[in-house]
């Protein structure tokens, strides 16, 4: 047993004043096991957030702890100096199953590290440093990728290596176009897009944008926005950059990718992808077209992208979730997950809308009889949550009134039964 007010004070100590916690006591996890894990104290939790959608499959999968104490046994490090069989293998798989034609696949260790390298790779290819980003997106922390993000919760700074133009389109609930059927949203959408290239002073380079909005809040687009999209786009050679970090690998359980949803147009020229798929290892990635991926002309390499271990560990994640048909799970789980969940928010106040897709289930809250948000009223039934015994998340926009659900894609119909039931006494206890 151990003290985590104590660790808090030592926390607190030497890490920064915004590194974010979660609950008022916040907590310390020590293991997991399936779709549960356990903190210092002894409490037992079923996670629903997965280490923000990372932990994809279950927690010490067998396949995946094995395939990681098998390749250190071995090398833990190489770089990708010199060749790397675990690299080149999940990178045949990953390219066969992208959609792209004729694509190459770039590791690295995280996706903020991932979408950083596409927009290095779209603005070298199209000789712009001008972006196209969608409002309310999120897409990391690093210097580039904050520059695009349209959340300004997580934007810290104004300064930028990029031009970026912001477009509506990504929230369908709200903001100008949200009283619009969905043919006529996409049509407005459409429109604005033409009217910001209309103002960007030379050609841009890309557009980048989550099929579903995590951090903002598993908000999402009509079906085939980006698709009206990629017709402009395509008339100014403008790239279109599909992040994948939290949409990929089949959680939306309609589809392996997001962008799927959207593919009237195609695949996309690039798209990342990172979080899931080492079910907690560091590993992130670009797939892109050959001509893009190989327009640097200068050296490069990367240290800890691609790394054995990380590597095998992503190998045998992906091999479970495919031969074990969690994307089938995925939807079919999710859906009667999603049910349940409109079923026991049906009779309370504070809730604006359920939405979702597959296992990525978005709970909105606004102070009864009004349309503002309540922060206040998430992180209560965060708290609640807890309390009952199932860890959720947060997002949405500045505002952070949005709970997120996202369980490993294992999650059983037992388990998302009692999931709801948890979350509908959260719900009746913090918002009443």
């Amino acid at each position: 047993m151990t003290d985590p007010l104590l660790l808090l004070h030592r926390h607190r100590a030497v890490l920064p004043d915004w590194l974010a916690l979660y609950y008022e006591r916040p907590l310390e996890l020590t293991h997991g096991e399936g779709r549960h894990v356990w903190d210092a104290e002894g409490n037992r939790y079923l996670d629903f957030f997965g280490g923000i959608l990372t932990t994809m499959t279950a927690h010490a999968l067998p396949e995946v702890t094995k395939a990681v104490a098998d390749q250190a046994a071995r090398i833990i490090h190489s770089s990708t100096l010199y060749l790397n069989r675990p690299m080149v293998e999940l990178a045949e798989r990953i390219a066969a199953l992208s959609g792209i034609p004729d694509p190459r696949v770039f590791f690295t260790t995280s996706g903020t590290e991932a979408n950083d390298t596409a927009l290095l790779l779209a603005t070298a290819y199209r000789r712009s440093n001008q972006v196209l980003a969608m409002r309310n997106s999120y897409h990391g922390r690093s210097f580039s990728t904050v520059a695009v993000t349209g959340n300004c919760g997580w934007s810290p700074t104004s300064l930028s290596p990029l031009q970026t133009y912001y477009v509506h389109g990504a929230v369908r609930g709200r903001g100008p176009f949200a009283h619009l059927s969905d043919a006529d949203f996409t049509a407005a959408a459409v429109a604005d897009l033409r009217d910001v290239l209309g103002q960007a002073r030379s050609q841009v380079a890309a557009l980048i944008a989550e099929p579903i909005q995590g951090v903002g809040g598993f908000t999402a687009p009509p079906d085939g926005l980006y698709a009206a999209f990629r017709e402009v786009l395509d008339e100014h050679g403008i790239l279109w950059i599909s992040d994948e970090v939290q949409t990929g690998w089949g959680r939306t359980g309609e589809y392996f990718w997001g962008w799927q949803a959207h593919a009237r147009s195609g695949p996309p020229d690039m798209l990342t992808f990172a979080k899931g798929i080492g079910n907690g290892m560091s590993v992130g990635g670009v797939v892109a077209r050959a001509e893009i991926m190989n327009c640097i002309d200068t050296n490069s390499i990367s240290t800890f992208g691609g790394s054995p271990v990380t590597m095998a560990a992503a190998n045998a994640n992906l091999a479970y979730l495919l031969d074990h048909d969690l994307q089938g799970n995925a939807r079919r789980v999710g859906g009667l997950l999603l049910e349940r969940l409109r079923a026991v928010c049906a009779g309370v106040p504070a809730v604006r809308e359920v939405r979702g897709r597959g296992l990525m289930a978005g709970i909105e809250l606004t102070r009864p009889g009004t349309d503002r948000a309540d922060p206040d009223a998430a992180a209560a039934v965060l708290e609640a949550a807890r309390e009952g015994g199932l860890l959720i998340g947060k997002g949405g926009g500045h505002d952070t009134s949005v709970l997120r659900i996202a369980p490993p894609l294992s999650l059983t119909v037992a388990e998302a039964e009692e999931g709801a039931e948890i979350l509908a006494a959260a719900l009746r206890t913090a918002t009443t």
